[in-house]
């Protein structure tokens, strides 16, 4: 068995900003990955996926993102800097090793991969917050002729040519795809359907991008316990870069929540319905943890944690959304986590070292 100081599980922004924390500290330690190369997640959504944020606030530590930098990367630019990011820092990156158990005996932490079993006195969780799509089980009403694809599935407007198309979810995903869709003459129809009271804001305010602003207003690194994160927090969510005026003159119909369906039917709250040829499921994701098979260490199906530590002495979890701070999950903040917790791994392996054996 292959054994570790620390097994990072999860190649993404979370676990290769950690492994730039780690990479001077001299412990031994690894990043295991299920995909086939270092930024196959980014590489592998929507061709027309931009970050909305800059690229002078996409940047993990120590290397800047590449090009102007107020330009918004595309997705293919994110996996290109991924990838430079772990050979630049000569990242100890295991791809296409799939994690599937992780269990924790007497002598540390033992994990089931594709690849083998591993050993590891301590474990980080870095997979980020988009393990399994959501969709609602009345999915299954609609007739098998009606086309559904989840935003972890969408691509492009090609096969909704000629569909009247229902876009569920008006984060900033479902917006985005919602968006494209009704820009393309060639879609018949394009409704959106939400359940939430999004906040729309702009992408650019008086010249600067909305980052700009909230960075200077201490907004997007204030802890989620204090004053101003709570106020980060209390809305449902915010969509940037689309009003509903913009969506509006893209000829782009609203639905309330969806409650239903039936053959080629949406059903929505107070019984509206709309008739359909194609669904396209903004719905999220959810978290799923369920290989941890560690006692206690679970809340349902999520690990627990405060700020990345877990009850499990020497477990960890990283890039998950409000972690520390609203910038927990997005690629040029989740360096502030990594800082925060690559001391407390050190701390934890150096009083392992000197204890007695």
């Amino acid at each position: 068995m292959t054994g570790y100081d620390v097994a990072i599980v999860g190649g993404g922004q979370a676990g290769l900003a950690l492994g730039h924390e780690l990479a001077d500290t001299g412990l031994n330690f690894v990043v295991l990955d299920a995909g086939p190369d270092v930024g196959h997640v980014w590489r592998n959504r929507w061709t027309s996926l931009r970050l909305f944020t800059p690229a002078r606030y996409a940047a993990l530590p120590g290397l800047a993102f590449p090009g102007p930098p107020d330009a918004y990367p595309g997705k293919d630019q994110v996996a290109d800097y991924l990838a430079t990011y772990a050979s630049t820092f000569d990242l100890p990156v295991k791809t296409s090793t799939a994690v599937t158990a992780l269990e924790r005996h007497d002598d540390g932490y033992h994990l089931t991969t594709s690849r083998g079993p591993v050993w590891a006195w301590q474990v980080v969780v870095a997979t980020g917050p988009f393990q399994q799509p959501a969709v609602p089980a009345f999915s299954e009403a609609f007739a098998p002729e009606i086309l559904q694809q989840h935003s972890s599935a969408y691509r492009d407007p090609d096969p909704f040519r000629g569909r009247r198309v229902l876009v569920v979810g008006a984060g900033n995903s479902g917006v985005q795809i919602a968006a494209e869709l009704a820009a393309d003459p060639d879609v018949a129809a394009v409704a959106l359907s939400t359940g939430t009271r999004n906040v729309h804001v702009p992408q650019r305010i008086l010249g600067r991008d909305i980052f700009w602003w909230q960075t200077r207003a201490g907004l997007i690194t204030a802890p989620a316990a204090s004053r101003r994160g709570r106020w980060m927090r209390r809305g449902e969510g915010t969509v940037i870069g689309h009003s509903l005026r913009d969506l509006r003159r893209l000829g782009i119909s609203f639905a309330p929540r969806l409650t239903n369906a039936l053959d080629s039917t949406a059903v929505f709250a107070a019984d509206t319905r709309t008739d359909l040829d194609a669904v396209v499921w903004a719905t999220g994701f959810r978290r799923d943890h369920s290989w941890v098979d560690i006692p206690g260490a679970l809340d349902e199906s999520v690990l627990r944690h405060r700020e990345g530590i877990t009850p499990t002495p020497g477990l960890y979890v990283l890039g998950q959304p409000w972690q520390r701070t609203a910038g927990s999950a997005l690629i040029g903040y989740v360096g502030h986590d990594a800082a925060h917790l690559a001391p407390r791994i050190v701390g934890h392996a150096s009083a392992k070292s000197a204890s007695p054996s």
